[in-house]
C-alpha cells in the first residue's frame, strides 16, 4: 500500500511562489510517473506537470515557463515550485503516483492567489 502525503499549500498574492512537496511512503511498490493534477470547484482535474521514472517532463501549457516539477529518488519525494503565481492558479492541488499494479492519490492541498 502506498501513501501520498502533500505539503506546501497556502495563501499567496499574485506574482508570489509557493513549493508543493509530496511524501510517498509504502513498500513495494514501482514509481512509473509521478505527477500534479489541480481542481476547482465545477471542473474536472487537471494535470499540471508529470515526471516519469527516466526523467522525462510534461507541463500543462499554462504554466510552462512558470511551474517546475521535480523529484528526489532518495526520499521518494515530488516537488513543484511555482512561481510568478496568478489568480487562476487557484485550486486544489494533487498529488499521483502511477505505479504498475494501480494509481495512487495524495489527499490535496489548497493554493489559494489573491489578486
Amino acid at each position: 500500500q502506498v501513501q501520498l502525503v502533500e505539503s506546501g499549500g497556502g495563501l499567496v498574492q499574485a506574482g508570489g511562489s509557493l513549493r508543493l512537496s509530496c511524501a510517498a511512503s509504502g513498500s513495494g511498490f514501482s514509481i512509473y510517473i509521478m505527477g500534479w493534477y489541480r481542481q476547482t470547484p465545477g471542473k474536472q482535474r487537471e494535470l499540471v506537470a508529470s515526471i516519469t521514472s527516466s526523467g522525462t517532463l510534461t507541463y500543462a501549457d499554462s504554466v510552462k515557463g512558470r511551474f517546475t516539477i521535480s523529484r528526489d529518488n532518495a526520499e521518494n519525494t515530488l516537488y513543484l515550485q511555482m512561481n510568478s503565481l496568478r489568480p487562476e492558479d487557484t485550486a486544489v492541488y494533487y498529488c499521483k503516483l502511477v505505479s504498475r499494479v494501480r494509481d495512487y492519490w495524495g489527499q490535496g492541498t489548497q493554493v489559494t492567489v489573491s489578486s
